[in-house]
Order: structure tokens, then sequence, then C-alpha cells
């Protein structure tokens, strides 16, 4: 026989306890408990539930017909390489960044390259196919300024000033609109969830909602979301399962420019990232993104050798800098921007065990030009080539370019990808090209093959 048993639920974060609390243990929140009843016992079980609920329609895989996704291309390539190539029909997007790093922007432009594509070739049987933005934070008038001052076309989209996820259903179910825009999903409210805009029970039932209308209509819908430093506060961390893409807008404090990077997409690869400049009149396409990771006029310093990257299909060449001073207090610091700190420990390790290098009592401080933030191994000997560079205040030639993986026996190890890593450095006039010790040739350059970091050492020094 069942009964019933109070319990006190948190209206902020749905956290649940036996007895009442003036603060939830859990969000932190003060007066967000609320009393209501429970049904426990037999009749409540899983199994009574499994019996009376109707059993799910199953398929054999061979079965079902397999579907070729359209995709929407947007035409900025920056964008449809992160996304995959572009949008997915019936695909739910979370775009995700800091407020004010430049989302609402990234949108206007994405919406106007959208709404020309869907002008100019016709990707749905629909007559009427159109961009529906919806917006809880800024009024038409505000939005319509930003669109103007971008020089978007407004002809095929439409706006909405509507934060209830209900009214938004049922308008994308009349409209049938190709792609909606949800900005943001902070600012959005289900009748469904008793508790207030922002909290994390509104934006995981709002989610869903759209996930849902995604799927069962094919509307593409890209919904916006705040971080805060921790990345956890403001929802989007919350997000992650539910919807198919993430994508982050991020971007280096004393930089123009704006990296987009995926975390998840399960029509793409997560290794690509687009590249943008911030301008007066919104973001444009970085086409050659060697030119801002790396410069040529620092090339003839020491401590700075150049290395190439692979970030997913694209390579591109990033400049490392090293100095290597006498520490003034008894602990050596090792400081890095751009890689994981304690790889430059690692390799500091490795070179003064393998190499001879007298690493004890100097200070070395690493830096990755451009704000980019590296996780490729094939970036450690132009590392180490630039800490011997730094310590022994000998400058590298300027086409010099290292690629290869430094192992804990200090031998240089091969990395993927290294004909690609080539010809951009041949695009790029670097004719010394220091590799692992492969059967690679090349007519137009000096491949120069180290086998460990003594040898290294040893052609550096001279």
């Amino acid at each position: 026989m069942s009964k019933t048993q109070k319990i006190y639920s948190c209206t902020k974060c749905g956290a649940q306890s036996s007895k009442w609390n003036g603060r939830c243990l859990e969000c932190g929140a003060w007066g967000t408990l609320e009393e209501g009843l429970v049904a426990t016992g037999q009749n409540n079980s899983t199994e009574q539930f499994a019996v009376s609920s109707e059993p799910a329609q199953i398929s054999r895989l061979d079965k079902i017909e397999s579907v070729k996704y359209n995709r929407i291309v947007t035409g900025i390539d920056e964008l449809d390489r992160v996304l995959g190539g572009g949008l997915v029909p019936g695909s739910l997007v979370l775009l995700a960044g800091e407020p004010g790093i430049g989302k609402s922007t990234m949108l206007a432009q994405m919406i106007d390259a959208v709404s020309k594509t869907i002008k100019n070739n016709k990707v749905s049987d629909k007559e009427d196919v159109r961009v529906l933005y919806v917006s809880g934070e800024e009024s038409a008038p505000q939005i319509k300024d930003r669109f103007v001052r971008l020089a978007c076309e407004l002809e095929k989209i439409y706006f909405a000033n509507e934060t209830n996820v209900e009214k938004i259903r049922a308008t994308v179910l009349k409209e049938k609109p190709s792609l909606l825009i949800i900005d943001s999903i902070q600012t959005m409210r289900s009748g469904d969830v008793p508790s207030e805009a922002g909290s994390i029970n509104q934006i995981r039932a709002a989610t869903a909602n759209f996930l849902e209308l995604a799927k069962k209509h094919d509307v593409s819908i890209i919904i916006t979301g705040h971080i805060t430093k921790d990345g956890q506060v403001a929802g989007p961390k919350s997000l992650e399962h539910i919807v198919d893409t993430v994508i982050y807008l991020e971007h280096d404090q004393s930089l123009h420019y704006r990296l987009l990077r995926s975390t998840k997409n399960r029509f793409g690869s997560i290794n690509e990232i687009g590249i943008f400049e911030m301008a007066s009149d919104g973001f444009r396409q970085v086409k050659n993104p060697s030119a801002i990771f790396m410069n040529s006029s620092n090339l003839d310093q020491s401590g700075t050798a150049v290395s190439c990257v692979m970030e997913g299909t694209r390579p591109f060449l990033v400049e490392v800098q090293a100095l290597v001073t006498k520490t003034v207090f008894g602990y050596p610091i090792r400081k890095a921007t751009g890689i994981d700190a304690n790889r430059l420990q690692v390799l500091a390790a490795v070179m003064q065990k393998r190499a001879n290098l007298n690493l004890a009592n100097q200070d070395i401080i690493l830096n990755i030009v451009g704000g980019l933030k590296i996780k490729e191994t094939a970036m450690d000997m132009a590392i180490c080539a630039a800490i011997i560079s730094s310590l022994s205040n000998q400058v590298i030639r300027k086409d010099a370019l290292f690629v290869g993986e430094v192992g804990l026996g200090g031998e240089i190890r091969n990395v993927g990808k290294m004909k690609e890593r080539l010809n951009e450095a041949l695009r790029l006039g670097f004719k010394e090209i220091y590799t692992p010790n492969l059967d690679i040739q090349s007519k137009k350059q000096t491949i120069y093959k180290i086998g460990n970091l003594s040898d290294l050492s040893k052609m550096l020094l001279g």
C-alpha cells in the first residue's frame, strides 16, 4: 500500500531534502525550499509503472532508412568549418561565451548569411522559408539597429520579442522557419517549471523543449548562453549533454581576434577552429591564421622558434617565445602561457637529464604568440629549441621550423600529418625543417632529421 511523505524541494535548483532549511544545501539560495508530498511504497515501484505503461516501438537497424543531411551552408567558411560543413536540419546548437564577447554580432552575421543562402538556393520544399530571431534580452529596435550597422539584409529575417517557451513553440509550428535563434536561453521560461527564468531547472526545461521541437519538425535551432569564469553558474555546462553541438566563442583580452571552437559535435569533428577578427563592421574571417600567430620581425631574437600545429584539418605556424634567466630565489620558476605548465616542467626536466643542459638554477618563462592555447605535442621540439636559444643567447634562423614530440628519454618522436605541415611551411617560405628521423624528402626544403635532444642541442649551438 502506498504512503505519502513530506519532501522539501528547492525552487531554484530542484534539490530535495527531508527537512526544511532556510538555505538550500546544494545551490546556496535562501528561502527557496517549498514543502510537497511524494508517494512511496509498493504501488509506486518501477515494476508497477512498467506493467501499466505501453511498450516502446522497436525497429531493426537494417530496416531503418538512412537519412542524408542536407546542410544549410552559411557561406561563412570559418563557421561552416566548425559546424562540420553547415547547419544540419533538426539540430540544436549551443553558442556560448562570456558576456560582451560578440555572440550577438556573430549571430547577426550568421543569420544574414543563412538568409541569403536560403534566398539564393532552395534548401527545402517550403515556399516561404524564413529565419526567426527570438530575443528576451533586447527590443526589436535594438536588434534592427545592430543588423543595419552590420549591413545585413532584413528581407528574410523575422523577429519576436518573447520569453515564453510555449508561445515560441506555437509560433514555430505556425510559421515553420528553417532556422530559429534563441537569444538567450537564460531569459526563457517554461510554464511547466515553477521557478524564475535563469534557474537551472528553467534552463534545462527550455532546452529540452527546443530539442524536441528541433527533432520532430526538422528546425535548426541555435541557442546562446552566457558563461562565467568557472563555466558553470550561467547554465551552458549543464546543457552540453542535451544539445547536438556546442561551440564556444573565445578571445584574448589583448587581441582583437576571436576563436570559435567546438567542444561537442554529433555531425562533425570537434578539432576544427574558426578564427575571426573583430572590426567596427563586425567579424571578419582570418584566411591566413599563421599571420596572427607569428611575428616575423621578432624571429631575429634569441629564444624564438617556430612550429606548425594542426587544428583539425588546418595547419598553421605558431611562434614560441622562451625567456631563460638565472633565478633570483632558491627555487626556479616555470611559467607558461598557451601550453600546459606541467608540460613545460616535463620538457625542462628531460632537457636537463638527456641533453646535459644546466636548467636547475634558471627561470623559464614560455609564451605562445597570439594567445592560442596549444595541446598538441608537435610543438615540443620548438619549445626545446627556443629554450636552448635563450639559454645560449644564440638566434635561430628565420626560415627554420621545428616539428616533433619529445619523449621522456629525450628522443624525438613522430607526429601526424607531416606532409600538410611541410606544405604550409613551404608556402610561407620556411626552408629549414627539423623533423624526427623519418623517411621524408623535399626538393625545395632542407630536412634535418633529429634523433634526440642532444643532437638538437649540438646543431643549434654549433
